[in-house]
């Protein structure tokens, strides 16, 4: 099976810990997302996100710093998992969150690469925006 590499940065006005609290935190996974999660904080540690399509496993956690997970969504091919890598960046306004995900099917490179920022990154801005919000 052929596959492809995703690459995206993107900026947050929030600090890494904020970022990496709603990556791992399965209630606030599950509340910017609008989808259930339950997300092991643990090396190893088994993960679900969006009410069961998203399955994988952590392999490297470095709190507010880095997270690298097995994933895959569950229409993928029995037993193919991506290396999702998110690293994040204290910046000047807030923090830079660089993905990248290997070994993405080529057939779904462009509605997953699509997918993250949809449901990922635009979704996590318009929650932190409301946070603020009610400050």
């Amino acid at each position: 099976m052929k596959t492809k590499t995703i690459r995206q940065s993107v900026m947050f006005k929030a600090i890494p810990k904020e970022i990496y609290e709603m990556m791992m935190d399965s209630k606030k996974h599950s509340k910017f997302t609008g989808a259930k999660a339950d997300i092991s904080k643990e090396v190893d540690g088994k993960f679900t996100a969006y009410d069961g399509y998203i399955d994988g496993i952590n392999v490297e956690l470095i709190p507010n710093k880095r997270i690298v997970q097995k994933w895959r969504g569950s229409d993928w091919p029995e037993g193919h998992y991506s290396i999702a890598t998110f690293e994040l960046k204290k910046v000047a306004s807030g923090t830079e969150l660089i993905f990248t995900q290997k070994d993405v099917p080529e057939d779904q490179y462009e509605s997953i690469s699509k997918g993250w920022i949809e449901h990922y990154w635009d979704k996590m801005k318009r929650f932190l925006e409301k946070k603020k919000l009610n400050f």
